[in-house]
């Protein structure tokens, strides 16, 4: 297995993506240096680590948090930005795997996500360009009566109003394009800066007392009464030890990665489009997902780009074709953007379970993880960090709700995680097309 925090990327330097290009000044957080003892470790500066340490810090716990690169680095600092109503999984699919009154628990655990990201922008005046809606576009025909039917089980099961269903010219009018059947659009869902998430999300940590260590790798883990993280440049020595590494985790905990494979994304951002041209494609400057395996994900940025993500990848290597390949995949959507300029493109790496639900576990009495958000993460990576804070403050009630939600070795263990993934994006690319 690579390393992926190595692989595509700079040892301590974000991504030239547009989200690096367009967030503050970063002025970062001093690596480890030597021996520290607290209440709490959190290994992982993304959505997850951060929320973690905000909230313990909070409620006045010692707090160092660490990170192997830089806050908001990864996932968390790269992804499209869409803040999803639900969880991964539909709730009718979740009713039948885990019966209604579970489905009932993870619909409120998914609600409370979005709430939290919207209370967290407002309480600390983040500035993330948060902004409401989501349209989820139907790719095939016959997937409209599916959505349609959904959209008023959502309305009827969980008195969700919010969501209301597109037929093809509501859909053509909001998305300014003749290649979907239908949709559905979410008001109650919405999209935002990424980074500027995340970096809003460790300065109130920090200020509320965490102590952030960038470029601080954890190498090993020893279990016990008190855990300690061993690490290039000291040990962290805690009550509690969490995990919130997901699609970065490596080798740290062999029973995390059995469960949770990375697999990468990749966006572009084109030149600026004008506010009138990009009100033309997308009227109401909502962001938009599709209905492929492979998603395609889009909306505007502030200044009116277009933030496209999507295409299949084949290995953890990043392809020298992103820019390229990306745009083809726009272009198979909006034809009339083939005379724009690529700016920026990248990729990044997410990390999957078989099932799309995160994996939540009591890896000791003390140490416990959450990871896996299949690409639902700007939400439930969130939650997931105040749900694990609330566990360590004696109410593990809604980390409970989900790690009693069953996820599944990958067949083969971990070495056989990155021929499977080269399989099961081919077999689902094609599916998407045919």
């Amino acid at each position: 297995m690579p390393d992926l925090l190595t692989l595509n990327d700079r040892q301590g330097t974000y991504p030239k993506s547009y989200y690096a290009a367009t967030a503050p000044e970063m002025p970062g957080y001093g690596a480890l240096d030597g021996d520290v003892e607290c209440d709490v470790c959190v290994i992982g500066a993304g959505y997850c680590g951060l929320s973690a340490a905000l909230h313990l810090a909070e409620a006045g716990f010692s707090v160092r948090l660490i990170d192997a690169q830089r806050v908001g680095w990864g996932a968390s600092g790269r992804n499209g930005g869409q803040l999803g109503t639900g969880q991964r999984v539909d709730q009718q699919t979740l009713e039948k795997m885990v019966g209604s009154d579970h489905a009932r628990q993870l619909w409120d655990v998914a609600q409370g996500s979005k709430a939290l990201v919207k209370s967290l922008v407002s309480k600390h005046s983040i500035d993330c360009d948060l902004k409401p809606g989501i349209v989820y576009t139907d790719h095939k025909r016959r997937f409209v009566d599916e959505t349609k039917a959904y959209v008023e089980h959502l309305n009827r099961v969980y008195g969700y109003e919010e969501i209301s269903f597109l037929d093809r010219q509501q859909t053509m009018d909001a998305v300014g394009t003749d290649v979907y059947f239908g949709g559905s659009l979410d008001w109650g869902a919405g999209h935002l800066h990424p980074l500027n998430f995340a970096l809003g999300l460790a300065r109130a940590a920090a200020d509320s007392g965490a102590k952030i260590h960038e470029n601080t790798r954890a190498l090993e883990v020893k279990y016990g009464k008190k855990p300690r993280v061993l690490t290039e440049s000291g040990t962290v020595t805690s009550d509690h030890v969490l995990f919130a590494c997901n699609g970065y985790l490596g080798a740290l905990q062999p029973e995390i990665a059995a469960r949770v494979m990375p697999i990468n994304s990749y966006i572009i951002a084109t030149e600026p489009l004008g506010e009138a041209r990009a009100r033309s494609i997308i009227r109401d400057d909502v962001a938009v997902a599709d209905s492929r395996f492979v998603v395609n994900y889009y909306r505007f940025s502030k200044d009116h780009r277009m933030l496209f993500g999507g295409r299949e990848s084949y290995g953890y290597k990043y392809p020298d074709d992103i820019a390229t390949a990306v745009k083809q995949r726009m272009l198979g959507i909006y034809p009339q953007l083939d005379d724009v300029k690529v700016d920026y493109y990248w990729g990044g790496t997410l990390g999957i379970t078989l099932n799309r639900m995160p994996h939540f576990a009591r890896l000791a009495p003390n140490a416990l993880t959450a990871s896996g958000f299949s690409g639902h993460g700007l939400g439930m990576a969130t939650y997931s960090g105040y749900l694990m804070a609330e566990a360590v403050k004696g109410d593990a009630a809604g980390f409970d709700v989900m790690e009693k939600v069953p996820t599944h070795r990958f067949p083969g263990g971990t070495a056989l995680r990155q021929p499977l993934l080269i399989l099961a994006m081919l077999y689902y690319a094609l599916r998407d097309r045919f």
